[in-house]
């Protein structure tokens, strides 16, 4: 049976599900998602990622500053939509919208909840060392990521796997998921099952401090730092009062004392093994590949990096 569907996205990791349930028998009613905003050094307005999909789609897409007023309330009341989907929309869902879909507000988390509810889970997965992640398929509820959960789908993590290569593995995930449990709402055979908040964690926002590399730790969990927060908002050190953000990077087998150069290479000791810097940008500079890096950025063995 077709669902009349709101769908509520922002980020390019909501749009392969919109554009799955565009392919489906399902009917899109309209899309909210964040209003445009600057971007880059450039501060040119842009739309989001799901906007933009939308109107080259001819859906009719709403981006208002404030979700929680009558005007929205009364636009999705008037739809009488059957679900809506909410995927890293960015806004809090009013309490008194949750009654406006007959089969209630459906949301896609990345993760496999009640492990890492909250904003970052992607980052937080890869930067805890976790052997495998996935997505959730849940029912919103008045507090955060606490509603019960449909379905869930599995995928493993490796010690390169950074952030940006996951979020999309988990969008095409999410989204083949997604609409498996919309088809399971309309024929009338979904079961939801209520999390075990006893076990629950919590990925709290990242913030731009978090990317700084302390190097009297181990290797492996350097290493997650910069897989973990690559792109956003990236690990980095300071070096001579300059700032350098490491793109990518591989466990090395010397050994030193924490925050020495190991060679002329890049490779840095840790508290346990070290890191070898494949991919750097210096602060004002283009992202280079190490080789490249060092040939205008001398940084001899046995300096110190902090």
């Amino acid at each position: 049976m077709s669902q009349k569907i709101v769908f509520m996205g922002t980020p390019e990791f909501a749009v392969p599900t919109l554009e799955l349930l565009l392919k489906s028998n399902h009917k899109i009613l309209a899309v909210y998602s964040q209003p445009p905003s600057k971007a880059n050094r450039g501060q040119k307005i842009k739309p989001s990622d799901v906007e933009s999909f939308s109107k080259k789609n001819s859906l009719n897409v709403r981006t208002p500053l404030k979700l929680d007023s009558d005007e929205e309330y009364n636009f999705i009341k008037n739809l009488n939509p059957d679900i809506v989907i909410v995927i890293a929309y960015g806004k809090i869902i009013p309490k008194k919208f949750l009654n406006l879909a007959k089969q209630g507000f459906i949301n896609v988390h990345a993760s496999l909840l009640p492990k890492w509810r909250g904003a970052a889970p992607i980052q937080r997965s890869i930067m805890n060392l976790d052997n495998e992640t996935g997505v959730s398929i849940m029912k919103i509820t008045e507090d955060l990521d606490t509603g019960p959960v449909m379905l869930q789908a599995k995928i493993s993590i490796n010690q390169n796997t950074d952030a940006k290569i996951l979020a999309k593995v988990l969008s095409q995930l999410g989204a083949k998921t997604l609409l498996d449990s919309i088809n399971k709402i309309a024929d009338g055979t979904a079961k939801f099952e209520e999390q075990d908040h006893s076990v629950a964690t919590y990925a709290k926002k990242i913030s731009k401090a978090e990317g700084k590399i302390h190097w009297n730790i181990d290797a492996k969990k350097i290493l997650a730092k910069i897989n973990g927060l690559n792109p956003n908002p990236g690990a980095w050190f300071e070096y001579k009062k300059e700032r350098f953000k490491v793109w990518k990077a591989e466990i090395a087998n010397g050994k030193g004392k924490p925050g020495k150069t190991l060679d002329d290479k890049l490779t840095i000791a840790c508290n346990e093994g070290s890191i070898k810097i494949l991919e750097i940008q210096k602060e004002g500079k283009s992202r280079q590949e190490i080789d490249q890096f060092l040939l205008g950025n001398k940084i001899k063995h046995g300096e110190n990096i902090v």
